[in-house]
């Protein structure tokens, strides 16, 4: 079965002609549900197909996890970059920390809603959009373009030349994508019933002999 999916980037502090918030890019794409195989010998899986304008397209497949009678934990999410090459080393730059000034930054009055705590885990966010809500229970799709389920489940990603670069290393190649939906029910004072989609996603982007994660969070309330 096939779902229709388009995800809007906006500029919150950039606006368009009509007064609205500009308009980024647009990632059209799929999500898949692929019943159980036996070539290769797998459950039930689901796939995330997406086409990122600036030269990338990814399949990230995954499984349904099983429900949670509540809200979803949250797994802190780093920005931190770190060592393309083995051992992964972490590398802090100054520009993260919020109380030291830097031209390197979006100005302060621009982001007056961010926090350090939302710079050190961007998954705060998420934990912030549910608070005080009574969430009953929990769909969660866990995907990624590499292997969750090695060697069956598949993925990948796949970038233009100029992306991928040559002999001086890749200028900004999209390596891997992470991700992890909740599909939550919420149950009301009154008693009614909603729905709503959380997600975290983590897309590792590659230049300079770094890796340098790209985190994304969202809160969607089903209308």
């Amino acid at each position: 079965m096939e779902y229709a999916i388009c995800r809007k980037i906006q500029d919150a502090h950039v606006l368009g002609s009509d007064g609205k918030p500009a308009g980024i890019h647009i990632e059209p794409g799929l999500w898949l549900t692929i019943p159980a195989t036996s070539n290769p010998l797998d459950l039930k899986t689901v796939a995330r197909l997406a086409n990122i304008p600036h030269g990338t397209s990814f399949v990230a497949q995954g499984s349904e996890l099983p429900v949670i009678n509540g809200a979803p934990p949250f797994a802190p999410a780093s920005i931190t970059p770190f060592t393309i090459a083995p051992p992964h080393t972490p590398i802090h730059f100054p520009e993260t920390n919020l109380g030291v000034s830097t031209p390197f930054r979006t100005p302060p009055a621009d982001i007056p809603n961010v926090t350090q705590a939302m710079v050190n885990n961007p998954n705060i966010v998420l934990a912030q959009g549910i608070a005080g809500i009574n969430i009953t229970s929990t769909t969660t799709l866990r995907i990624s373009t590499i292997p969750l389920n090695p060697p069956s489940t598949g993925g990948g990603t796949s970038n233009i030349a100029f992306l991928q670069g040559a002999a001086g290393g890749p200028n900004a190649v999209s390596a891997e994508v992470d991700a992890v939906f909740w599909i939550e029910t919420i149950k009301e004072p009154n008693g009614t019933i909603k729905h709503q989609l959380q997600y975290t996603q983590t897309v590792l982007l590659n230049f300079n002999g770094l890796s340098w994660p790209h985190v994304s969070v969202a809160t969607l309330v089903k209308q």
